[in-house]
């Protein structure tokens, strides 16, 4: 379907990409992972043709059509939404446009013309464009009323959807996809899911939702030491069998037909998990065939993330008694009735990210709420992580001196030991020298989860912890939550990490609260709370 030829990026001295050959295969769907800063979306833009390598060539079979997800929402500004749609077929969309010009200035010279473009109008299924367009956009959750709605009048997460919809328009031969789960909600990346897994075609996505990497990915495409490797399996089973080929690496002594054995356990394991998962589709069970020889180590870096509390937590933790919020006249979130238990992972979780962020400000004395008390346990502390960290990197402080500040006694403020905490999320050696005020967002997030380590608390709560960090610190961050034994308050766009971290699903509505002990999938499945959601938010 797609291939690559010696292709070579270099920026000044860096050198990105070394002489990578590779090919992408008709019908499989390849998620492209790497380090932050490994050319991810660079290499996406080079396959599409937006960026131009320094040296090599990619082909795309003769008569075969690429389609992009735009990442540019205002492009299509002066359009229709139906009409962005239909054009994501450029071809289809072109030959529509010159027989509407033709119609208009009607002569027998052009009645030919018109006649060729209507028989290749009909070949490409013309006639249905619009129609198709209409089922795809109500799939994504845009209403027929908006269908006809110019795009600058859309908000910005329904235009999302829309540019999403022109990606997929037509059935393209290969689809390329940066970050396609961006700012949309569960329900919509739930049927993307299922839409890419029944996919016929080829698919090359870069994503950090490992829950969407699973369901969709038949290839692990790995970007490492300027290189990229395709590996058989979805996100999970390059992650698991890259640690496995790691600690038998260590493991000098270890004989190699014991190693050999254990490789193919997993991979039995492995195995068996996928046949016996719902997902049934040929696209689901992803592979048939998994490759002995494909299992490598990583040269990957995964910060180390362990959460310490000072003290245990007794049994009352949080108690909140009919809270409400509002910002700017709208109701957010009201009649908020919540007990919280030692222990709890709960995932404070609302259609509408302004009314978790409220709630998360509220609870921490940052916000007053309209009405409602809440109470803190005398034996908590708390410890938050919020959506917006701008305010904690204003001045111009090295990381050693801006990790200080919450540090609590001598011992702690000692440079060797504050070198430690920065060390575990891998700001070492000159790193740690940087100043806090130039920082990427997800060196701020690290940044922000050593500070979150050194106070220790008993209570942490997390205002979407993953924006901005790379696969490794989410993997890493995500097994540390697990295995915390304090009380936990979270909100994630992270499948996996609510669904794997979570034992109980709080809902905040503008009419009150939803409130279950259950897994985020069971939630989300249940038809009954489904019911119950819809009415809430009316």
């Amino acid at each position: 379907m797609l291939s690559v030829s010696n292709l070579s990026v270099q920026f000044g001295k860096r050198i990105l990409f070394d002489e990578v050959s590779t090919v992408f295969t008709q019908g499989n769907c390849y998620g492209i992972i790497g380090a932050n800063g490994a050319g991810k979306s660079t290499f996406l833009k080079i396959i599409s043709g937006q960026f131009d390598p320094t040296a090599g060539r990619v082909i795309l079979e003769p008569g075969k059509r690429m389609s992009v997800l735009n990442q540019n929402h205002n492009e299509f500004d002066e359009f229709p939404v139906l009409e962005t749609v239909v054009m994501g077929n450029k071809n289809l969309y072109a030959i529509k446009k010159e027989m509407d010009a033709l119609y208009l200035d009607y002569t027998d010279e052009n009645a030919d013309r018109i006649g060729e473009l209507q028989v290749q109008f009909e070949e490409m299924n013309g006639w249905n464009a619009d129609s198709d367009a209409a089922a795809m956009l109500s799939n994504l959750g845009i209403a027929p009323e908006h269908h006809y709605t110019a795009m600058a009048d859309l908000e910005s997460k329904l235009k999302v959807r829309v540019l999403l919809a022109q990606a997929l328009f037509g059935n393209p031969d290969l689809l390329i996809m940066d970050e396609p789960t961006n700012d949309l909600d569960f329900e919509t990346i739930g049927w993307l899911e299922n839409f890419l897994a029944n996919y016929d075609n080829t698919v090359i996505v870069v994503s950090h939702d490992r829950h969407f990497l699973d369901a969709v990915c038949t290839h692990i495409s790995d970007i490492d030491f300027g290189k990229i490797t395709h590996y058989s399996g979805n996100y999970t089973f390059w992650y698991e069998s890259s640690q496995l080929a790691a600690r038998q690496r260590a493991q000098q002594n270890k004989k190699a037909e014991e190693k050999k054995a254990e490789l193919e356990e997993f991979i039995r394991r492995f195995s068996a998990n996928v046949a016996k998962s719902k997902q049934a589709t040929s696209r689901k069970k992803m592979i048939e065939k998994l490759n002995l020889e494909e299992i490598k180590p990583s040269s990957r870096r995964y910060p180390a993330i362990i959460f310490d509390q000072e003290r245990e937590g007794g049994d009352q933790i949080l108690n909140v008694q009919n809270l409400s919020g509002s910002q700017d006249g709208e109701i957010l979130f009201s009649k908020i009735d919540l007990n919280v238990a030692k222990g709890d992972k709960i995932v404070v979780f609302s259609k509408d990210s302004r009314a978790t962020s409220a709630f998360y400000e509220v609870l921490n004395g940052l916000q007053t709420p309209d009405s409602g008390t809440f109470e803190w346990g005398i034996t908590t502390s708390q410890s938050y992580l919020p959506g917006d960290n701008h305010a904690f990197f204003e001045e111009k402080l090295t990381l050693v001196d801006w990790l200080r500040q919450w540090a609590k006694t001598e011992e702690e403020r000692d440079e060797v030991y504050v070198r430690g905490f920065l060390g575990k999320m891998i700001f070492s050696g000159e790193e740690a020298l940087k100043t806090a005020d130039v920082l990427s967002g997800g060196e701020k997030v690290r940044c922000m989860i050593s500070r979150m380590m050194m106070i220790r608390a008993n209570v942490l709560m997390l205002d979407e912890p993953t924006n901005h960090l790379d696969l490794e610190s989410i993997t890493a961050f995500n097994n540390s939550l697990k295995n915390f034994k304090g009380t936990v308050l979270f909100t994630t766009h992270d499948h996996e990490f609510a669904q794997t971290v979570a034992n109980r699903i709080v809902e905040i509505t503008p009419k009150g609260v939803i409130d279950r002990y259950t897994t985020f999938d069971d939630y989300l499945d249940d038809p009954k709370i489904q019911q119950l959601r819809q009415s809430m938010y009316q």
